[in-house]
């Protein structure tokens, strides 16, 4: 009962901070908000989604709404310029999860060439439209993603898979770093049989390269269609968070500075078959030795514009 107390008297303080921080702030700056929301949310973790608990039944969590998330319509990529909602013919979706989705954004939209958007949100949940501090609770069942719009033919799923694995530790159950909760568990979500082969094979390669069980949910689409589809987008100020002034420059994830084995030894495909060869690697080992995730979370301190090319 005393602890419980505590953490209450520490809820009503911060949130007392909070209240006062927004009276200071320009009302116009939707980035400054991010600052105390992240001091409710940590809060809210131990209120509610904190910790290694397990992830809350669809039949408890919240009711949420049936209107979408305000300002997302029409948002452009902060960085890239291109409207964060759309999905341009041929284009490709990945939808994962891998700690706080500040960095984890930022790292894929480094990428050198082929990524059309990224945006962050809330995915693999039960509750329709929730907000930050809703998700934050673990009331919701979701976890903190990123939604990549990318283009096939200029960069391979398997990039997009290597950088998800080596950007976080895999195996950290309900939580990266210092951020718990199930809001923040690792997650790969596909949508054809094809992702799923590829994202269950690089599973088990990197398994087995780390030495230790990788707790990363690996999950269908469809899903969660029942409930309002596996993906929410984020409110407008956490797009893109970390490229904007004022910015903190904080991320949990927790790299392990180990790679994936080559594509070749782990491929789910058949060898000298098609589906083998067109979802072969874009980006060269040169790229990898040079910008790997580091262990630890170095990505909130690299530019915010894509590697260059020729710089590899």
């Amino acid at each position: 009962m005393m602890k419980q107390s505590f953490i209450v008297t520490l809820f009503i303080l911060m949130l007392s901070s909070a209240t006062q921080a927004f009276a200071v702030l320009p009302s116009r700056s939707s980035i400054a908000k991010k600052q105390p929301l992240r001091m409710i949310g940590s809060i809210l973790d131990l209120l509610g989604g904190g910790g290694d608990s397990g992830l809350i039944s669809p039949d408890k969590a919240l009711p949420g709404r049936s209107t979408k998330m305000p300002n997302i319509d029409g948002l452009r990529h902060y960085v890239l310029g291109n409207k964060i909602t759309e999905v341009p013919k041929g284009y490709k979706e990945a939808v994962f999860a891998n700690g706080c989705f500040w960095g984890s954004e930022k790292g894929i939209w480094r990428l050198p060439k082929g990524i059309h958007s990224t945006a962050v949100g809330y995915c693999a949940g039960f509750t329709p439209n929730p907000t930050y501090e809703e998700a934050c609770s673990g009331q919701t069942g979701h976890t903190e993603g990123v939604r990549v719009v990318y283009n096939p033919e200029e960069v391979s799923f398997v990039d997009v898979l290597r950088w998800f694995w080596e950007a976080h530790d895999p195996c950290s159950g309900m939580g990266q770093g210092n951020d718990r909760g199930t809001q923040y568990r690792s997650g790969f979500y596909h949508f054809d049989d094809e992702q799923k082969k590829l994202i269950e094979a690089s599973k088990a390669a990197y398994e087995k390269e780390l030495g230790r069980p990788i707790t990363t949910e690996v999950a269908a689409a469809s899903d969660y269609e029942e409930y309002g589809g596996l993906w929410y987008f984020g409110e407008a100020y956490h797009q893109q968070y970390l490229a904007k002034p004022g910015s903190r420059p904080y991320c949990s994830a927790q790299p392990q500075g180990v790679s994936l084995p080559d594509y070749e030894e782990w491929s789910p495909f058949p060898e000298g078959s098609d589906l083998r060869k067109k979802h072969e690697p874009t980006l060269p080992a040169s790229f990898w030795k040079k910008y790997a995730p580091k262990r630890g979370c170095s990505v909130v301190q690299e530019s915010n514009e894509p590697i260059a090319e020729e710089s590899f």
